[in-house]
């Protein structure tokens, strides 16, 4: 049974099975884009940890949602359960360390699929208002060795990198991915260079050279579309200039 159609004759498929025990076939086919109308305007990205993403237009930001934080408890409480009930060597594994694993991988699979649609639905609002998008290159592997390592994982910025540039390559815009080096630490207003790092619990930016004052996450968006060679007042409806 078909649920919809194929855009074209697949050249491959991959069968597999979840941890829910759920089957998915995945097809691999060619398809056409899908432009969107031009807009005319341009966006900087900057991710984050507070924020998952904090651009150069204040409507299109995207707030931590915390969903692993939310659904801790319950997910610690099926553990405890599984831990208690687990099979001894040799042992079959009983019915109640069956549901107590399938409820913790319920659990797991939800958190997985509400960051999943909260990155897409965000992607799709930048990617239909913004022509082209300068997007901060950020490795997030780093901050896994860091005090911030499970709030960075709870965030899930790589999954909503990776789902802003399918999403802007199926709608034909364009996306520049920027050096992160020195972000923080240059002024999007002269383009002056701080002498050293602002430290994480510092969140607004003071230029010494010209004074300018914004936040930390704001100026570092507004440098990203600096040095993707755009206009930073492309955000506000002018069109950017050429790269």
């Amino acid at each position: 049974m078909w649920s919809r159609p194929l855009p074209s004759t697949p050249t491959s498929v991959r069968i597999y099975r979840d941890a829910l025990e759920h089957w998915y076939a995945s097809f691999v086919v060619e398809t056409e884009a899908e432009p969107y109308p031009e807009t005319g305007t341009a966006v900087g990205v900057d991710w984050g940890v507070t924020d998952i993403a904090v651009t150069t237009s204040d409507a299109h930001d995207l707030p931590h949602p915390q969903f692993g934080k939310k659904s801790a408890a319950k997910l610690a409480k099926y553990q405890r359960q599984m831990a208690r009930r687990k099979p001894g060597p040799g042992q079959q594994p009983s019915a109640g360390y069956k549901r107590a694993k399938r409820k913790a991988a319920k659990a797991h699979a939800k958190v997985a699929a509400q960051r999943q649609d909260t990155a897409r639905k965000w992607a799709k609002g930048i990617v239909r208002d913004h022509d082209v998008i300068a997007v901060e290159d950020f490795k997030p592997k780093f901050l896994a060795k860091t005090t911030m390592a499970r709030k960075a994982a709870d965030a899930a910025t790589g999954a909503a990198k990776h789902g802003l540039i399918e999403m802007a390559a199926k709608h034909g815009r364009a996306v520049h991915l920027v050096n992160p080096a020195y972000t923080t630490m240059d002024c999007a207003n002269c383009g002056a260079r701080a002498k050293h790092r602002l430290p994480l619990s510092e969140r607004t930016y003071t230029c010494t050279a010209c004074g300018a004052v914004s936040p930390r996450d704001k100026n570092s968006a507004a440098v990203m579309l600096i040095r993707a060679g755009l206009n930073p007042a492309g955000a506000d409806r002018v069109r950017p200039r050429a790269a």
